[in-house]
């Protein structure tokens, strides 16, 4: 399903994607600076996550905790040079717990990826509106 939004539609597209997403992975594609970020933050609203939701650019992984206390992995893995990188703060562990993992740049940890999961991919149509390609 490819679509439009504008920006400041972003938490109505969360709330009609949370509901078509069926695996715990989702993985998030696009430039730097496209909303990947927003958009999980709209999605963690939306599973009503109680911590501040950022972007693990420098620690690599944040665990967000829900009202009913379960756990959300959010990657960001921009900055890692090997796949070996995340074996090293074991991102096989997190992947495979069964739990919500949100992953930007995912194209660096393809080798630990599952076969099921969800691609979001965002592009640029204007300062403004984004395409969504969801799978």
């Amino acid at each position: 399903m490819i679509q439009k939004f504008k920006l400041n539609e972003v938490n109505a597209l969360a709330k009609e994607l949370h509901f078509k997403i069926k695996h715990p992975v989702v993985v998030f594609e696009g430039n730097m600076g496209v909303g990947k970020t927003t958009l999980i933050r709209a999605l963690c609203k939306e599973w009503d996550v109680i911590d501040l939701v950022s972007s693990p650019t420098f620690s690599l992984i944040n665990e967000y905790k829900t009202k009913k206390d379960r756990s959300i992995y959010h990657f960001d893995c921009y900055r890692l040079e090997t796949a070996d990188e995340a074996f090293d703060f074991g991102a096989e562990v997190y992947i495979d717990s069964g739990s919500v993992c949100l992953i930007e740049w995912p194209e660096k940890i393809s080798l630990l990826l599952p076969p099921e999961l969800h691609r979001i991919k965002l592009t640029y149509a204007d300062q403004n509106t984004r395409e969504i390609d969801f799978s």
